[in-house]
């Protein structure tokens, strides 16, 4: 596969990365160009506003969670497009102080791994000549991530602007594009970055206005000229992507609002592997599919549907006839509505499925957040007791009460043991636990 490719990336959270790749993926799309996103790290909103801009499903890859051969099959979902636009996270090299299958989750790794140029975004505010030596000292502290050009972001000026690439040219990297002070373009935020791209009350004007900005400040064409085609794997040979297997036959997994955080990659690859997909909608009140062999509740943000969700007697009464008989598993929020109640950030408490006796608030918030390594101790579905897994932790809520058994020893990236083990009860599961893939290191 020899698709050029790029990733935004920047010095750290905050420096305009989304603003600009947003922007480009609209602006390319719009020109004809058939782009693949990606996104770097654990992350479920932005590959969500990344299919918007283009109408192409945005994949992870994860340095630390993925092995080698998984983020190469990932990038391989670029085959047929004309270009990979990948957005970074967090700052450049930015990663964790354990290395995972492939590395410490930094973006740095991925782009040297695929070989794809980087094109930095620097914030300019309160700086001007000062910035060419930050860019400067990312282009040269890896020779294998190459630092291909840079875009200012919130320009005061046409003289801040004149000062910048004066700086610039003084270390010799490309200026691609100066994008001034726009506040009035930002995306609405909660606290787990932007509000879902499904809940914005006009997506497509606002990715339109976006790709607007762009191209009036960003010379799309020298940008896309940086791209590098690199042949998949620089050689190296086929590896298994260590995906673990679909977790039944037939799968009824929740979608909405409320329950939207499962990376499309597992979808994908458990539908390859020749399982059956079946959606339904809780908000909707709907129960899952009678025919299904197994329910799994992805996370997302119940806690600002908690009301709506206790009130939808259709779909607990089919969650319950279900657990029954057959396997149900929650992740995150999935595992709070499988609780015995969920109290909402007002402190109002509202009665959940009853399937585990976890109890949780999201009106006392504590974070917590990182990646995980999990050995199931019992099963999940047909993922077996002993199976390990790779994925993370993000959410605030607390745990009143939790007194069924783990379901999974449960550790962090430095291998220190974790408290939130999730549960089990009956053919019941759940955990904060988001699985990202399986550990392709332990047999």
């Amino acid at each position: 596969m020899t698709v050029p490719g790029l990733m935004i990336a920047a010095p750290s959270s905050g420096a305009g990365k989304t603003t600009l790749t947003l922007g480009l993926l609209r602006a390319l799309a719009q020109d004809g160009l058939a782009v693949q996103p990606f996104k770097n790290g654990p992350d479920y909103i932005d590959p969500a506003f990344h299919r918007a801009a283009t109408g192409r499903a945005s994949f992870n890859l994860d340095s630390w969670a993925m092995t080698g051969g998984l983020v190469d099959s990932l990038a391989a979902q670029a085959a047929g497009a004309d270009l990979a636009l990948a957005e970074a996270s967090m700052g450049l090299f930015d990663g964790v102080a354990g290395a995972g299958a492939l590395g410490h989750g930094a973006s740095a790794d991925v782009a040297r791994r695929l070989g794809w140029p980087v094109v930095l975004v620097l914030d300019a505010s309160g700086q001007a000549q000062s910035a060419a030596a930050t860019a400067l000292g990312f282009a040269r502290i890896d020779p294998q991530v190459r630092v291909a050009g840079v875009v200012f972001n919130k320009v005061a000026s046409a003289r801040h602007e004149r000062l910048l690439r004066d700086g610039m040219a003084r270390v010799g990297l490309p200026v691609l594009g100066a994008l001034p002070r726009r506040a009035d373009l930002a995306l609405p935020e909660r606290h787990l970055g932007l509000v879902q791209a499904l809940e914005h009350p006009d997506l497509a004007g606002a990715l339109d206005r976006l790709a607007d900005f762009v191209r009036g400040h960003v010379d799309l064409a020298a940008l896309v000229a940086l791209a590098e085609a690199v042949p998949m794997a620089n050689g190296r040979a086929a590896a298994p992507p260590a995906l673990p297997p679909p977790p039944a036959q037939r799968l009824a997994v929740a979608h909405d609002a409320a329950f939207s955080f499962l990376y499309p990659h597992l979808l994908q690859g458990w539908q390859a592997a020749g399982a059956q997909i079946l959606p339904f909608s809780p908000l909707a009140d709907e129960a899952p599919a009678g025919e299904a062999d197994m329910v799994w509740l992805p996370g997302g943000y119940p806690e600002l549907h908690a009301g709506r969700i206790a009130a939808a007697t259709r779909f607990l009464a089919g969650l319950r006839h279900h657990a029954q008989t057959r396997p149900v598993h929650g992740e995150c929020g999935g595992y709070m509505v499988l609780g015995q109640g969920l109290v909402d950030k007002a402190g109002a408490r509202h009665a959940m499925a009853g399937l585990l006796g976890l109890e949780t608030s999201h009106a006392q918030r504590r974070l917590h957040l990182g990646y995980r390594a999990a050995r199931l101790l019992a099963p999940v579905g047909a993922l077996a007791a002993s199976t390990a897994l790779r994925g993370h932790e993000f959410h605030y809520c607390t745990i009143l009460a939790q007194d069924d058994a783990p379901l999974a020893e449960v550790s962090d990236a430095t291998g220190a043991a974790v408290a939130e083990t999730g549960s089990r009860r009956g053919r019941v599961t759940g955990s904060f636990f988001h699985l990202i893939a399986g550990s392709g290191d332990v047999a």
